[in-house]
Parts: structure tokens; sequence; C-alpha cells
């Protein structure tokens, strides 16, 4: 991972901490990154209940984003909220997860 694809994650994660303090007013910010898991998620605070995995790439393998939100979530329920440049944010989630 170059510099700059890693200071790209960062700032989507800040940006998806903002959008859910501004849109849902919870109190959010971007978690400390050290090693995946329940512990650790991209975006502290949030949906309760939930682990976000957070993407900000132009061409996105969803299914292993999901894999990797999965991995990590603990009993928590994953989603991915994910952006390319200059489009609005999506989220996926597992339809079982509804």
């Amino acid at each position: 991972m170059t510099i700059n694809s890693r200071d790209k994650g960062a700032q989507g994660e800040r940006e998806w901490a903002a959008y859910l303090r501004d849109s849902f007013e919870l109190p959010t910010r971007r978690g400390c990154q050290f090693a995946g898991g329940p512990d650790s998620p991209d975006v502290v605070g949030g949906i309760p209940g939930t682990h976000p995995e957070v993407k900000r790439v132009e061409r996105l393998n969803i299914h292993q984003a999901m894999l990797q939100a999965i991995a990590d979530c603990g009993d928590l329920i994953p989603y991915v909220a994910h952006r390319r440049n200059r489009t609005e944010w999506l989220v996926t989630i597992r339809a079982k997860d509804l």
C-alpha cells in the first residue's frame, strides 16, 4: 500500500465519521488502526451494534471488503461504507443483518 492510498483511506474514514455525525448526530471519530478486529474499527462510535469497514477507492472488490468486515466484527453486524471520487456514500450490508 502506498502512502497516497493510505492517506486516502484515512481521509475516507474521517469523511465517513463526519457523515455519521452530521447526518445522524452520532458521536464518531476515526479509529486507531493497528490490527483489525472488533476493538479497532475504522470508525469508533456511529451506528450502535455495527462494525464498519470504510473504503474510499475507485475500484472496490465489495466481496473482499465484506469478508474483511466479517473477520473483524466479532459479535457486531458488519457493513462496508464505500464511495468513489465525486460520488455519494453507499453502504453494503448482508441481507440477513437487515
